[in-house]
């Protein structure tokens, strides 16, 4: 028979076929009224793409696969070949965004770095774990936005001023706190620790520039005001535990070493100007902040992916990257056309070669499978490295 169209001939004496009924699962029967030759007509490309819809609503809508085939084994069975489909991020857009939000987020034993403009996903990259070389992956292939909300990695922080040299920097207001509690605790035991701690609390109820004037003052009143404090040392002295970090060959170190780094933080932060990028009166106004954290990527793409690995447990490593890339691909403004993607080695893989011919020779000597005393087979008496 001719191949898939409506009007299809015999393939045993070429004539036109006409339509006579339906088989028993609802295909259409076709008959040769010059030979009586019966035939149905099928339709891969059809059939494929309904295996591929089917795929994608049990995979991102959590349809039931006995909903969608006569059973779970055979939906597993007929989309097998769906795993096979690689998605390309998008293309990068023709006009750069005005706040792009980058991070990364783990599973198994890989890291995922996403960048996101607060509404539709621009951009993804796998890699082992936040480095430059990897981030600079994504910063190649899209515009540089005006800023750039980032969680405080020094490999992505070093990109962006060799890719994105024009991109102001926003510090996330949630990892400078996180950071904070980390060298602090929640409670503090110091003076001077539930003071700074109160102070990177108070970040978040800024509106203004005003604020943020006020803000920086108060700041510099807390460094001179525990400046001789955080100057205190400890001396290397028996029975007196050294910090981890602290080389063997120091003979004192400074005592209060996390306020110092706390310090040291807010120092840089200032310096750089990546603090109050959000509300600086060049890039936006008071009505219209900008971002100034990296919550709606947590809350959204970041989200979704967990939500999605909840749903589905169990998955193989290279499935689950195949299911990450489909579920983000959905987030973008423009997402791939499914079937676009479908390559013929996908569903139809080309055969393995075998590792070993019948016509191979042995390489060396190898051992018989016929029983021999001379093997070593058989009872053996002796030590054999008891110890009793």
């Amino acid at each position: 028979m001719s191949g898939p169209r409506n009007s299809p001939t015999c393939g045993v004496c070429g004539a036109k076929l006409v339509k006579n009924g339906t088989t028993s699962a609802g295909r259409t029967r076709w008959r040769c009224k010059n030979c009586g030759a019966s035939k149905t007509q099928s339709r891969p490309d059809i059939t494929r793409k309904a295996q591929l819809d089917a795929f994608l609503g049990w995979l991102l809508h959590g349809r039931r696969p006995a909903e969608q085939s006569s059973s779970a084994r055979t939906f597993r069975r007929d989309t097998g070949w769906c795993w096979n489909i690689a998605v390309p991020p998008p293309p990068p857009s023709a006009t750069p965004a005005e706040v792009v939000l980058l991070d990364g987020t783990y599973f198994q034993s890989w890291c995922l770095l996403i960048a996101y403009d607060g509404r539709h996903v621009l951009d993804w990259q796998w890699c082992d774990h936040e480095m430059k070389i990897a981030w600079q992956q994504i910063l190649q292939r899209q515009p540089a936005p005006a800023v750039a909300v980032i969680d405080g990695g020094r490999g992505l922080a070093s990109a962006i001023a060799t890719d994105w040299p024009t991109a102001r920097v926003q510090r996330c207001y949630f990892h400078i706190f996180q950071t904070v509690r980390r060298h602090h605790t929640f409670r503090p035991r110091l003076e001077p620790g539930r003071e700074i701690l109160t102070l990177t609390k108070a970040l978040m109820n800024i509106r203004n520039v005003d604020q943020a004037v006020l803000w920086l003052q108060t700041y510099h009143e807390w460094e001179q005001k525990w400046d001789q404090f955080m100057r205190h040392r400890t001396y290397a002295r028996k029975h007196t535990e050294r910090p981890s970090g602290v080389p063997d060959t120091s003979s004192w170190w400074y005592t209060h070493r996390d306020l110092r780094k706390t310090r040291g933080l807010f120092r840089r932060l200032i310096a750089e100007d990546h603090l109050f990028t959000w509300i600086d009166p060049a890039l936006t106004d008071d009505d219209h902040p900008l971002q100034r954290t990296t919550s709606p990527l947590e809350g959204g793409p970041n989200k979704a992916l967990k939500d999605l690995f909840r749903a589905h447990r169990g998955f193989l490593t290279e499935h689950a990257r195949r299911a990450a890339e489909w579920k983000l691909n959905s987030l973008t403004a423009h997402p791939h056309d499914p079937w676009s993607l479908v390559k013929p080695e996908h569903y139809n893989p080309p055969p393995r070669r075998p590792t070993t011919t019948p016509n191979d020779e042995p390489t060396g000597p190898s051992m018989g499978t016929s029983f021999s005393w001379e093997d070593g087979n058989g009872l053996q008496h002796g030590w054999a490295g008891r110890s009793r």
